[in-house]
């Protein structure tokens, strides 16, 4: 890392079955107290740390919904999503959560950096709560799958809903679901 300022960059809904793939990227203009791993931290402190890094920060959030994740596949989203957030964002050292960084030149990884690093931890939150609001909002529209209480996530409830009911339009046709009988590669 260099001199310059730092943007943390993490992600929310690589492994959900429905709903946008979510990418944030984030530099940190000023403190913000209680900063964790967004996995860690109940909504109602997401919610309340999400105002606060956003006055607190120079930000940029790209969102793919289901049908650009199936057209392109997670990958390539999120190469895209790092590129753009660099074009947004630029002039700093990049930092992101995981341990690829997709093909995509002059970012740094982590394994865990979410939990580690003030700025990636701040990503991780304005992922994961622009990811929950946008589905949860989905939930009134698509009652019979119970996107508010799971998010998108491969639930028990959530696939035996999906086995009734069928995909509705944000679901990830793309992603398999064993108990469709789907043909796998596996």
């Amino acid at each position: 890392m260099t001199d310059k300022p730092l943007c943390g960059i993490d992600e929310a809904g690589r492994g959900c079955i429905a709903g946008s793939l979510v990418i944030a990227g984030v530099v940190l203009t000023g403190e913000v107290d209680g900063l964790t791993d967004s996995k860690k931290l109940t909504e109602k402190q997401r919610e309340a740390l999400y105002g606060k890094i956003v006055e607190n920060s120079r930000y940029h959030i790209v969102s793919f919904p289901a049908e650009q994740v199936d057209a392109l596949g997670i990958s390539e989203c999120l190469r895209q999503g790092l590129r753009a957030i660099q074009e947004v964002l630029e002039g700093c050292d990049y930092l992101f959560d995981g341990n690829s960084t997709f093909g995509v030149e002059n970012i740094e990884t982590m394994i865990k950096a979410d939990d580690k690093i003030p700025e990636v931890s701040a990503a991780s939150i304005l992922a994961k709560v622009t990811r929950d609001r946008e589905i949860v909002a989905y939930a009134d529209t698509f009652r019979a799958y119970g996107f508010e209480k799971h998010k998108g996530y491969g639930t028990k409830a959530h696939i035996e809903a999906i086995v009734k009911h069928g995909r509705c339009k944000i679901h990830r046709k793309s992603f398999r679901i064993k108990a469709l009988d789907e043909p796998t590669l596996f």
